[in-house]
């Protein structure tokens, strides 16, 4: 886990690939959850973490930044579970 690096490019589903469900970062950004887990895993597919951001009004850098810290809190976790 970690070896990904997120951008503005990142598709949100190659997010939920590492790191699980993040519907709470979002949701923590004003961004709700659209559909069921299963919509969302088919949808996110073709989402961009820029066009997220355009879609949910959230400026890019702030999400960015975000899922940066929430991701190294699930790696911290991971690792520390690993000891």
């Amino acid at each position: 886990m970690g070896n990904l690096e997120i951008t503005e490019e990142t598709k949100v589903s190659e997010i939920l690939d590492e790191y699980g469900d993040i519907a709470d970062v979002m949701e923590a950004l004003g961004m709700k959850r659209v559909g069921g887990l299963s919509f969302r895993s088919v949808i996110t597919k073709a989402i961009t973490v820029k066009r997220a951001a355009q879609i949910h009004r959230v400026p890019v850098d702030e999400l960015l930044e975000k899922l940066e810290e929430a991701t190294n809190q699930i790696e911290a976790v991971e690792q520390s579970t690993e000891d």
